[in-house]
């Protein structure tokens, strides 16, 4: 039973993860401008977090693509605190 569990925990922590990809402009940018690590608590339920893209490329003609992420570890954290810590990664991609 103990081993089921585990493997039902891993599966689940290295297979949960999600990704939202919003593009702005074309162009190509490997490499993000910004990561930035956000901590909602309580599944994120009434809060939110900016991140002023513009601002970050110097103008929204030079923004690429923004990326808000919930990798495999971010889903463990989820699970483990049962909902109470959500933590989830935003990245700016910038033209140069």
């Amino acid at each position: 039973m103990k081993k089921l569990l585990i493997a039902a925990i891993t599966t689940l922590a290295l297979s949960g993860c999600a990704q939202q990809t919003f593009k702005i402009n074309d162009g190509i940018a490997e490499k993000p401008s910004q990561e930035t690590k956000q901590t909602f608590f309580v599944q994120g339920l009434g809060q939110s977090q900016t991140i002023d893209a513009a601002l970050v490329c110097g103008g929204a003609d030079k923004v690429i693509r923004t990326e808000v992420q919930e990798s495999g570890m971010d889903v463990l954290l989820r699970v483990v605190s049962l909902g109470i810590y959500t933590p989830r990664e935003a990245r700016v991609y910038c033209s140069k």
